[in-house]
């Protein structure tokens, strides 16, 4: 079973994503609440997948994944980020950062397991 990495500021957005996970299969789901505590716990553990937020306080989502492709287990690791930031420019700050994909918020789950599912088999 993947072990995935969720990494928002909000807890109303974390339970939401835990439950379509978890609906979809995947129950082996731990939270971050901040970009900061999310380097921290992909540091403490090996995950499968991460999925970030952009705006956090302490440390955004594109700091993160520069900090996570630091890390010799995470250097091809996928790395989706989910977020209400739409523009061409963030997706590209995002992808030159290290992200695997982009998905825009509000998220419809079947969309997102099926994200989780295409990285994960990669």
């Amino acid at each position: 079973m993947a072990k995935l990495l969720i990494v928002d500021d909000s807890t109303m957005l974390r339970d939401m994503l835990n439950y379509a996970l978890n609906e979809g299969g995947y129950t082996d789901v731990t939270e971050a609440v901040d970009g900061v505590d999310g380097l921290a716990k992909a540091k403490a553990t090996d995950f499968d997948l991460i999925i970030t937020d952009v705006n956090m306080p302490n440390m955004d989502g594109l700091t993160l994944i520069g900090e996570l492709r630091k890390i010799p287990q995470y250097t091809k690791k996928p790395i989706l980020v989910l977020t209400t930031e739409r523009s061409d420019e963030m997706k590209a700050k995002g992808k030159a950062a290290g992200a695997t994909g982009w998905i825009v918020k509000p998220f419809v789950p079947d969309q997102l397991l099926k994200a989780v599912n295409i990285v994960l088999s990669r």
